[in-house]
Parts: structure tokens; C-alpha cells; sequence
């Protein structure tokens, strides 16, 4: 049985940092694409970052500059470093690998 188990999201301030985190267990992570999505109250869910098992990573246009993808096979874990936080930000995020997803982290970006 593949988990997915996301931590890190937590209220920031504008302008701030978090760092999301999602442990995979059940299956090999290191041949799966991994990735992040999020879903903000009353809109649809968008593709945040991926990153393939080689290492090659992507970005929706909202977060390129600001938020950072990796992965550490070794710990079946992927990683999204987030920076210059908006208010705008503000959604669940998803990790997901291959087909499996996370059940979500909350992400609230507010003064």
C-alpha cells in the first residue's frame, strides 16, 4: 500500500518561507516523477512543480523564481521549497508521485 505523507504548510506571513515535505512509503519512489499541485478555495487545482526521476524539474508560471522542487531518493522523500510567499499562494497543496497523491497540507499566506 503506497502512503503519501505531506508536513510543512502552516501560516506565514507575506514575503516569507516554508518548506513542504511528503514521505512516500509502499513503493519505489525513485522511479516515479513526483510532484506538487494545489488547490485554492473556490478554484480549480493547478500543477505547482514536478521533478522526474532524473532530476529534471518544471514550474507552473505563478511560482518560477520563487519556489524550488527537489527530491531525495535516499529518504523516498520530495521536497518544495517555497519563498516570497503572496497571499496569494494560499491553498491545500498536494504531493503526488506517479499516481498517487498525498491527503494535503495547508498552506495560508496572510499578515
Amino acid at each position: 500500500q503506497v502512503q503519501l505523507v505531506e508536513s510543512g504548510g502552516g501560516l506565514v506571513q507575506p514575503g516569507g518561507s516554508l518548506r513542504l515535505s511528503c514521505e512516500a512509503s509502499g513503493t519505489l519512489f525513485s522511479t516515479y516523477i513526483a510532484g506538487w499541485y494545489r488547490q485554492a478555495p473556490g478554484k480549480q487545482r493547478e500543477r505547482v512543480a514536478r521533478i522526474t526521476d532524473g532530476g529534471s524539474t518544471n514550474y507552473g508560471d505563478s511560482v518560477k523564481g520563487r519556489f524550488t522542487i527537489s527530491r531525495d531518493n535516499a529518504k523516498n522523500t520530495v521536497y518544495l521549497q517555497m519563498n516570497s510567499l503572496k497571499p496569494e499562494d494560499t491553498a491545500v497543496y498536494y504531493c503526488t508521485l506517479g499516481p498517487y497523491w498525498g491527503q494535503g497540507t495547508r498552506v495560508t499566506v496572510s499578515s
